[in-house]
């Protein structure tokens, strides 16, 4: 059932363009409505400095040819000349027959008489679905949200998002940290991760996945590949961020293939949590205790500061090596997604309501009296050699004989 909302002007849904960065700029964290995910309001305040500073370089490094990073795209909706909402979508795979809806924002000072829960179902839902008109090439779409957050999940579900799986975010304090790195991990293959380990990483990554979250991510050989601008990203996180990122993975040699994975973003200076990402193998199990041994070691020079891990709740072995390591759950996320086909548009020379196929049939038209299909058992139109033996009392040897 649709939301009851009070008629209105028209709503306008468009890409964003610089202009608008100016009028954005007047939204305060307070106004934003995002679902009920109040990091999201504030985060969007600074990704809209982030793009006053960077709108042109950014603008021309989408010109380039060749590979890019996958940055997010921007629509707005605008009514009577004021923006009211924004979505942001990017591109999941390289492929990007995948595509990810990374957030949907209003300002409820826009709503006027409307409540706030029909407001952000009513433009999000506009917004979302001129997405999924636009971006042609997206045949799945996915997104992720928090399962206390019931404006978001009520708005993706009225938009056809069905739940993919469940995403648990568990953190590790800094003394838990400091007790791991004491002892050593039991890794004797840990390699770190470059460009010539994609087919690895690949296998690995669809090992781990059950068949539908593996059919939604789409992902591919060259989606564990790192280019060049993506490595000059890297490098500025670094410098000015002062973010810096560890990845490396464990090679099995009787297998000859990995059977872990870790990439861990380490905060230099402190200022906000370390977070970390695990891939395991479903044999491998027991090796989760051993990673995250070893992120601990690799966090022992750097400012005291808990470390956010991410697992994916596939199987249930995985919660219990994350509570046998003390490490409490943080939050808890549902990953939904949702499919699109696009209807082709049928050209009208194409229709066949008026074509005359009696004219266009001709070659086709019978020629003469069609030959009937029933077979005749009348003895005189019969072979002598093939004429089949009757009695001499049926009609058909009475006028054989006759014939002679």
């Amino acid at each position: 059932m649709a939301p009851m909302t009070s008629p209105g002007p028209a709503l306008l849904v468009r890409q964003l363009q610089y202009r608008d960065l100016d009028n954005l700029k007047q939204w305060q964290p307070e106004e934003l409505e995002a679902g009920g995910d109040d990091d999201a309001a504030e985060a969007i305040v600074s990704w809209l400095d982030y793009q006053r500073r960077w709108y042109g370089p950014l603008k021309v490094m989408g010109w380039l040819p060749g590979p890019m990073p996958q940055g997010c795209t921007t629509f707005v909706a605008e009514r009577q000349g004021r923006l009211v909402g924004l979505i942001q979508v990017s591109p999941f795979n390289r492929t990007r027959s995948t595509w990810r809806v990374e957030q949907v924002v209003i300002n409820r000072q826009t709503l006027g008489h409307t409540t706030t829960s029909a407001g952000y179902i009513d433009i999000g839902s506009r917004l979302l679905r001129h997405c999924f008109e636009v971006v042609w090439e997206a045949r799945t779409w996915m997104l992720e949200v928090d399962v206390n957050h019931k404006s978001a999940l009520a708005l993706y579900r009225f938009n056809g998002f069905q739940p993919l799986a469940q995403v648990t975010y568990w953190s590790l304090e800094p003394d838990q940290i400091v007790t791991l790195a004491e002892r050593e991990p039991d890794l004797p293959n840990l390699l770190p991760i470059t460009n010539a380990d994609a087919q690895l990483l690949y296998q690995l990554d669809t090992a781990s996945m059950p068949p539908l979250v593996r059919q939604v991510f789409d992902h591919q050989i060259q989606d564990f590949k790192v280019n060049v601008l993506a490595t000059a990203k890297a490098t500025a996180d670094r410098i000015v961020n002062q973010i810096e990122t560890v990845s490396a993975y464990v090679f099995e040699q009787q297998r000859k293939a990995a059977i872990a994975q870790f990439t861990l973003a380490i905060s230099r200076d402190g200022k906000q949590p370390h977070e970390a990402d695990l891939t395991v193998h479903p044999a491998y199990t027991w090796l989760y205790p051993e990673l995250m041994t070893q992120m601990a070691k690799i966090l022992r020079p750097f400012p005291a500061q808990s470390l956010r891990l991410t697992s994916f709740d596939y199987q249930p072995e995985r919660e219990a090596c994350f509570t046998q390591s003390q490490t409490h759950p943080e939050s808890h996320a549902l990953l939904m997604s949702r499919s699109v086909w696009h209807k082709v548009r049928e050209a009208r020379h194409l229709s066949l309501e008026g074509l005359q196929l009696s004219e266009m049939l001709t070659g086709l038209q019978p020629s003469g009296k069609p030959v009937p299909g029933r077979l005749t058992w009348s003895a005189e139109h019969w072979p002598p050699l093939m004429r089949p033996h009757l009695p001499e009392s049926s009609p058909a040897a009475l006028t054989s004989e006759g014939d002679h």
